[in-house]
């Protein structure tokens, strides 16, 4: 899939194959991740068929990013135990050639995240995933959002998304009403999802570690990308039909990241390239 045609079509059967291949495969992602949505990311990660491991001990977790199938590094508490663990697993992953997923979360203004998120940045990430302020801050082209939240749309971060992606060379991720996935050959927009799942605590910081899943079966990080991404929001608008509000959202979402089909990926998946 390494030099696939990027059509819709393309990546739509791409994204059912390697939804197949997470299943059949079951990766085992190590999380180093924020501490708040720790419990909701394993769950997501069991759901849709994967297997989670929050290995974040200075000592351990070089040695388990050796073992573990996918990395994400995600900054949304990060202590100092937290912050020496990223840089052991991250030397261990790239030692091993394990794709890892960084998420830069709230990075802009706070004094300790943002120069932390710029020096995960030089080495070597597979994947970059952030919501329009946090990819802006990143590209050192804007001084973020709000906390978590982003103060831009989309739109706004597509000039640093792709400045990201070239000098980088990892696939950006901005997620948004219409998700934005960019790397140095090109973007494709994925417009699947619901409100709700800005309604519930670590809706982003889950799809991150989703990535990291299909990033270890697919050697496609685009692809991969992609298919993690559309998983993710079909399955939240499957969710969104048998919900009355966020409570009920959340766990069927868990329910339809377990059930989704490469069916209901085919008839709603909206891509384009």
């Amino acid at each position: 899939m390494s030099r696939m045609l990027r059509t819709p079509e393309n990546l739509i059967e791409s994204t059912c194959a390697d939804l197949a291949s997470v299943r059949a495969q079951m990766p085992l992602v190590q999380c180093i991740i924020n501490r708040v949505v720790a419990g909701h990311t394993a769950n997501v990660l069991l759901a849709l068929g994967a297997s989670a491991a929050m290995v974040d001990i200075p000592g351990e977790a070089g040695m388990f990013a050796d073992m573990a199938s996918g990395l994400l590094v995600n900054l949304g508490t990060p202590t100092a135990e937290q912050r020496e663990a990223m840089f052991e697993a991250v030397d261990g992953a790239s030692k091993s050639g394990t794709p890892w997923v960084l998420d830069p979360v709230a990075v802009g203004s706070l004094p300790v995240r943002t120069p932390l998120a710029s020096r995960l940045r030089a080495l070597a990430p597979a994947i970059v995933r952030g919501n329009a302020s946090e990819i802006v801050a990143l590209a050192d082209a804007g001084p973020g959002g709000r906390g978590v939240d982003s103060s831009l749309v989309v739109e706004a971060a597509v000039p640093s998304a792709r400045s990201l992606a070239e000098s980088i060379g990892a696939v950006v991720a901005v997620s948004g009403p219409e998700d934005l996935v960019v790397d140095r050959r090109g973007s494709a927009r994925i417009r699947n999802g619901h409100p709700s799942l800005t309604q519930i605590t670590g809706g982003g910081c889950a799809l991150g570690a989703v990535m990291a899943a299909f990033a270890a079966i697919d050697d496609n990080p685009f692809a991969a990308t992609v298919a993690a991404t559309t998983v993710y929001t079909v399955a939240a608008e499957l969710a969104a039909q048998r919900a009355s509000g966020p409570g009920t959202f959340l766990a069927a979402h868990l329910d339809a990241l377990a059930t989704v089909t490469a069916d209901d990926i085919r008839e709603r998946a909206a891509i384009r390239v």
